[in-house]
């Protein structure tokens, strides 16, 4: 019965699964597994918008326990600065969505994902080249302004604004656990926000709550395990093989 209302076969169910994985990971540890678990979501299931509202419960919980673990890192003055900016690009990005036909919806979430994976290899490259982002440019209210719109958009429509907001915090000089609390705070409110719109548009329902449900213990075990990870692995290695797939992924969503 769940497999008809959401209208997924085996295959999808295992795609799902290891996406759940990579929600978990991707907030306690690998942070760029985030875009890849989007654009698995966004291929495997009927709806490219359905798969917007069943990854956010998934992305919450992750966010909870990102939470829980680093949130004596959090920086207030940051999330001041951003999310009244973030939730006006919300409220444009459920307008937007309201209005889009499931193909444009695909369109649009291939887009954002490749958008935001070009973002990622720019910050790389900018690493990799010994550059300093404009950090003291980003603190004007105007740059904060156009970085919160945008992501709040890119959020709403394709749960994608992780590679901005990096691009963002980075440029702000946080030391790492403070860059990782500041994150996982403003993720969390900000995926909370997007709770009503989602069941206004009808992209969170008792069947997609139900298969939620029976994915939360991957999302709690890639959470645990992207704590071990973190410090054990090559992340740079993991999270170049998850942008080149969300490259892929992203291609093949704009067909």
């Amino acid at each position: 019965m769940l497999n008809e209302s959401l209208g997924i076969g085996p295959w999808q169910w295992l795609v799902a699964a290891v996406g759940a994985l990579m929600v978990g990971v991707s907030k306690t540890g690998v942070a760029g597994l985030g875009i890849l678990f989007v654009a698995a979501f966004a291929i495997v299931f009927p709806s490219t918008k359905q798969a917007t509202g069943i990854v956010l419960p998934l992305l919450i919980l992750g966010d909870l326990v990102a939470v829980f673990s680093y949130r004596q890192h959090m920086q207030w003055s940051y999330l001041r600065r951003l999310f009244p900016w973030t939730a006006v690009g919300v409220v444009i990005g459920f307008v937007a969505l309201g209005r889009f036909s499931d193909h444009a919806a695909r369109l649009w979430i291939g887009s954002i994902i490749l958008a935001m994976t070009a973002l990622s290899y720019w910050l790389r490259w900018r690493r990799a080249a010994g550059a300093a982002l404009a950090g003291g440019a980003l603190q004007h209210w105007g740059v904060a302004a156009v970085i919160g719109v945008i992501a709040g958009f890119t959020t709403l429509i394709a749960n994608a604004a992780g590679p901005l907001m990096a691009i963002y915090l980075v440029a702000m000089r946080l030391p790492k656990l403070e860059y990782v609390g500041t994150a996982a705070v403003f993720f969390c409110l900000l995926n909370l926000f997007k709770v009503p719109f989602m069941l206004d548009l009808g992209l969170v329902t008792a069947a997609s709550l139900t298969f939620n449900a029976m994915l939360a213990p991957l999302v709690l075990i890639g959470a645990f395990a992207g704590r071990w990870l973190l410090t054990r692995i090559n992340q740079r290695l993991f999270e170049e093989l998850a942008l080149g797939l969300s490259v892929i992924a992203g291609l093949l969503l704009l067909r």
